[in-house]
């Protein structure tokens, strides 16, 4: 039998090691915890470096023609300093390289977020060329679909409205007249491809879309034309009528005309525009808009 002074001393010594096991593992615990920050914070300094060392190798390498580690040291300026001005000057040196580099892609990805970061530098509007130059450049061929016509045209219209007082002005409305050119020529293609399958309707609504929304591109008059001959195929002759008339008072020495006037001629009758007609109303709002 133990004594309560044994009972106690065996206690007293239990509670002890107890304490001292706690103590031993909080202290463990707050080591491994200060060496793992310790670690982790001597990582993250290390990584950083100033952004203008890392601007400028990034400029020594480009002229190098390092382009890949040039590409890394802005990249690097971007991420680690983001915000600063030589991330903004690293944002806009990765959209011009992409751009020659011919990855297309990535320029529209760096030069859309430059815009969005920096819609008051006076290199937004620089940015935002290149991101209707990247559309311009893949424009496909007539036959494909022309979406990335369409993106050509409204990253260029961008730059005339946001930015009409910059340089890329006047190539930014040459490139939208080309662009719109070809979306109207691809409405006269699939008007044609139906026309001759005699699907008249169908191919009266794609010259009409050119009349109502390519009025100022070359392909104006051969729509007006087909528009004559899709009319009088479906016996819609004042149409017909109306479409020539039009086409011979704005584009009187057009063979598109002649060619119109000489069917409707072939078959008894003569040019003579409806004014009530969507034709006549279209070239009227439009004039008006002009002046």
């Amino acid at each position: 039998m133990f004594g309560s002074s044994d009972t106690r001393s065996i206690r007293d010594h239990n509670w002890l090691s107890v304490t001292v096991r706690g103590i031993c593992l909080i202290c463990l615990l707050m080591f491994a915890a200060c060496t793992k920050t310790g670690e982790s914070s001597s990582e993250f300094v290390d990584n950083i470096e100033p952004a203008d060392e890392l601007y400028n190798q990034g400029l020594a390498n480009l002229q190098a023609g390092d382009r890949k580690e040039a590409r890394e040291k802005f990249e690097a300026v971007d991420k680690q300093h983001p915000y600063s001005e030589l991330s903004r000057k690293s944002l806009l040196m990765l959209t011009f390289m992409s751009y020659r580099d011919g990855k297309y892609a990535d320029t529209v990805s760096t030069g859309k977020r430059y815009v969005t970061l920096y819609p008051g530098s006076k290199d937004a509007a620089y940015a935002q060329y290149l991101v209707g130059m990247s559309y311009y450049r893949q424009i496909p061929d007539i036959t494909r679909d022309q979406n990335i016509t369409a993106k050509a045209y409204s990253s260029m219209k961008v730059v005339t409205d946001r930015y009409p007082d910059s340089e890329y002005v006047q190539d930014a409305k040459l490139k939208m007249r080309v662009a719109f050119d070809q979306i109207a020529g691809k409405e006269m293609l699939v008007g044609r491809y139906y026309q001759e399958r005699r699907e008249f309707l169908a191919a009266v609504n794609r010259y009409r879309r050119v009349v109502e929304k390519f009025q100022s591109t070359r392909h104006v008059e051969e729509a007006l034309a087909r528009l004559t001959e899709t009319y009088y195929s479906l016996g819609l002759v004042s149409e017909a009528q109306t479409a020539t008339a039009v086409l011979g008072h704005n584009f009187p020495n057009s063979q598109w005309y002649k060619d119109s006037y000489d069917l409707l001629n072939a078959g008894g009758i003569s040019p003579n525009e409806n004014r009530n007609s969507w034709i006549s109303k279209t070239f009227k709002s439009n004039a008006k808009n002009k002046s």
